[in-house]
């Protein structure tokens, strides 16, 4: 979906009508109660959603900015880097060792890594929680986390990752 709009945090696009922002849009409240999901305002999905979790939208104000200029850091991150980055936006939150493994790294290479992008602020970490294996890994089982450090992609982290990605937009070149 490369013609998708590029929405601010916490709105995503439907995939049952996929809007476009020549439509009529509105937004409907996912169950965490901060994620807004963008549906055209014909969809007939939302003739069955429940109507308090409704919000009326305009694509002016849930639109991203779409200049973005990384900082002089950005020239401190190679490949492995970007890797890690897209690793994180694709998986969502994970620990070192499995990362590594994932990826084909060396553990104490993928932890240094971890650290230099958490201390970029391309990462955060993630405090011990429940989170469910993902699939393929363990289905359908809740732990607990204690003995790792968990990272996950930060706003920053993914801004530098799709500017890497996508390159400078309007340069002309």
């Amino acid at each position: 979906m490369s013609d998708a709009p590029c929405l601010k945090e916490n709105y995503t696009l439907s995939k049952c009508c996929l809007p476009l922002p020549d439509c009529e849009i509105t937004g409907y409240y996912s169950h965490d109660g901060l994620t807004l999901k963008v549906h055209r305002s014909s969809c007939v999905n939302l003739q069955k959603a429940d109507q308090a979790r409704l919000v009326s939208l305009e694509w002016k104000d849930i639109l991203a900015e779409d200049e973005f200029t990384p900082d002089d850091d950005f020239a401190e991150l190679d490949e492995l880097d970007f890797r890690i980055l897209q690793h994180h936006r694709d998986l969502g939150v994970d620990y070192s060792l499995k990362t590594a493994r994932l990826l084909n790294i060396n553990k104490q290479t993928m932890f240094d890594r971890h650290h230099k992008l958490r201390d970029m602020s391309l990462l955060k970490r993630v405090e011990p929680l429940m989170i469910q294996y993902r699939k393929g890994v363990v289905d359908n089982k809740w732990i607990k986390h204690r003995n790792h450090t968990y990272y996950e992609l930060t706003k920053q982290g993914r801004r530098y990752l799709e500017h890497f990605l996508n390159g400078p937009v309007g340069t002309g070149e």
